[in-house]
């Protein structure tokens, strides 16, 4: 998480605690404030919906430059991993070259996946996590956590770099680097997360159609859903205000850390959108 990422969400009550004063109401008023804001969220989820359409009008770019990406069987092409079907979606995953933490945030993000990659397949759509780290350092962590989906290296070409989630020496350097939209100080880091959306028509053009990062991508993280509604929401009270206050790599819960090592800036980008 970077320096100046801020509060994201209004935080939530301090435990047990904070839930003691909660107002307390018959069944009869109960139903009533429940029915006003049954209002109120049919008129965000309409809101949503026009947002979604509004997402899948925006114009596209044609994406004329050759990547490189290295799998365990070989190096393959950004077309090759569209595999049979028309419809992209690359999770770009927070990992570099010998990176010896893992992000919470990316982790969280894709184990949402496995039982959804064959309803994605099903609708047209490969779904792939990309890392500048080197393959078998990706395979490494991907077979740890018994992760099912592709995951490729793009150490080869310079697909983080044009897609605004990993940042030259250079950059890093000057304190000078773009994500999300805009300028920003990396502030040591040299790679960040997100998602990105591309298409192939049928003559093989392809085209980069959506891009989203910081809180962004928190629409795959179908796990808020749940929290949002619990009377302790997402308890991200600090001292980030933002996910690695609760979250960790699966497999270290009972360890109490966060990642594999220490990472004091990078273990999530999930600041505002």
């Amino acid at each position: 998480m970077h320096h100046d990422d801020h509060k994201q969400v209004s935080p939530s009550p301090d435990g047990d605690a904070g839930l003691a004063n909660h107002k307390i109401a018959s069944l009869d008023e109960w139903n009533r404030e429940r029915l006003a804001l049954l209002k109120r969220e049919k008129e965000v989820m309409k809101l949503q919906d026009e947002l979604s359409e509004q997402q899948r009008a925006l114009p596209w770019v044609k994406v004329d430059k050759e990547y490189i990406f290295t799998t365990t069987e070989g190096d393959v092409t950004l077309t090759d991993l569209f595999q049979s079907r028309s419809q992209l979606f690359v999770k770009h995953f927070m990992m570099g070259p010998h990176q010896d933490w893992q992000c919470p945030g990316c982790s969280l993000e894709v184990d949402h996946v496995g039982g959804l990659l064959v309803h994605m397949e099903h609708h047209d759509m490969s779904y792939v996590a990309v890392a500048r780290a080197p393959i078998g350092e990706i395979e490494a962590v991907r077979k740890r956590m018994d992760w099912k989906f592709r995951w490729v290296s793009s150490l080869k070409s310079d697909f983080n770099y044009d897609f605004h989630v990993s940042f030259r020496p250079e950059e890093v350097k000057a304190g000078k680097a773009y994500f999300n939209y805009h300028e920003f100080d990396p502030k040591g880091t040299s790679d960040l997360s997100g998602n990105s959306i591309f298409y192939r028509d049928k003559a093989g053009q392809i085209f980069h159609t959506y891009s989203t990062f910081g809180r962004g991508g928190e629409q795959f993280l179908g796990i808020y859903g749940f929290f949002d509604l619990l009377p302790k929401g997402r308890e991200e009270n600090g001292p980030n205000h933002s996910l690695p206050d609760w979250a960790k790599v699966r497999d270290r819960y009972d360890e109490g850390a966060v990642a594999l090592g220490h990472a004091p800036h990078q273990g999530s980008d999930r600041g505002n959108h």
